[in-house]
């Protein structure tokens, strides 16, 4: 394990780039950053709230999914959330080249946008974003899977209602969509059927329709993900820290274990994207590691 930067403020939603840096958000800082190795890192942009992912979108800008606000508390040098703040979210684009923002959601068919929290690219140029929901001491609001244009122009829910969805990637053909939820580790999976359009089954006990892929045997949360080049749907796992590996079909699960209760994302870089780049939130650290395989080349930051 290599550290790229440390004394970050609770970093997520990292982007490899082809110039060899790493962009990423910090929640606790409201910012999106840029890592050049080396130690060194410069802000693109403040944003406010508390960006979560991030994604690069047709025309070049940094897409960001800000959830409006979270409350962080420090125990040990390290942060951890310590809950929502009541701000709606939004979706965000950045202009990487001048640190121009753009507000570009925060509603849909008139309902806020609650907790947005990551975000994928199709190769139509449409982007699917979960939007967790609120969580207070009294109240956990149902979350769901939006599907949204970068032009500002057209945002529909695509799934609901989920238990707080986090992750969320795009097998390597484009034809299955997976969400990880973060209090129950469980990842689901929705046939894609159309840009921004998903096959829901018809089924008892499961009202958004998703499909089961895999739960977890003991205790730990599942935040976001990234997808490997074979299909494996790797998620940054919570409590349990570690990068969870999940085989497409749920037929197993292999725990890769890391010195930090909040790993919270992984994005794949290098010339043959071997190279898994690790968000360490609690301990404030973005590290580069070694993977077995290569990941899956994203749609526009390839």
């Amino acid at each position: 394990m290599r550290i790229v930067a440390e004394g970050l403020k609770f970093p997520e939603g990292p982007v490899a780039m082809k110039d060899g840096s790493v962009i990423f958000v910090e929640l606790a800082r409201g910012t999106l950053s840029r890592a050049w190795g080396e130690g060194k890192v410069e802000i693109i942009a403040d944003l406010g709230g508390s960006p979560n992912g991030a994604a690069i979108g047709p025309d070049g800008r940094c897409y960001v999914a800000n959830n409006g606000g979270v409350k962080f508390v420090e125990a040990g040098g390290k942060l951890r959330p310590a809950g929502n703040l009541p701000d709606p979210a939004w979706i965000e684009a950045v202009d990487l080249a001048t640190g121009a923002v753009e507000r570009l959601y925060d509603a849909c068919d008139g309902r806020p946008l609650r907790h947005a929290n990551d975000l994928v690219f199709d190769e139509h140029g449409g982007f699917y974003f979960t939007d967790s929901g609120k969580t207070t001491a009294a109240i956990n609001e149902r979350g769901a899977i939006y599907y949204a244009l970068p032009d500002g122009s057209a945002i529909r829910r695509v799934a609901f209602p989920l238990t707080s969805p986090n992750g969320i990637g795009l097998s390597p053909d484009g034809k299955t969509l997976y969400v990880s939820e973060t209090p129950t580790a469980r990842l689901w999976a929705f046939e894609v059927t159309g840009p921004g359009q998903v096959r829901k089954l018809k089924q008892n006990d499961i009202p958004h329709g998703g499909r089961f892929v895999i739960g977890s045997a003991n205790f730990q949360r599942f935040d976001s993900l990234a997808i490997s080049a074979s299909g494996k749907v790797l998620v940054g796992t919570l409590t349990n820290g570690g990068i969870s590996e999940i085989w497409p079909d749920g037929s197993a699960m292999r725990h890769h274990p890391l010195p930090d209760g909040h790993v919270t994302n992984l994005a794949f870089g290098g010339e043959d994207l071997r190279t898994a780049y690790v968000t360490l939130a609690g301990a404030g650290k973005l590290v580069a590691l070694d993977w077995h395989e290569p990941g899956l080349r994203l749609a526009y930051n390839g």
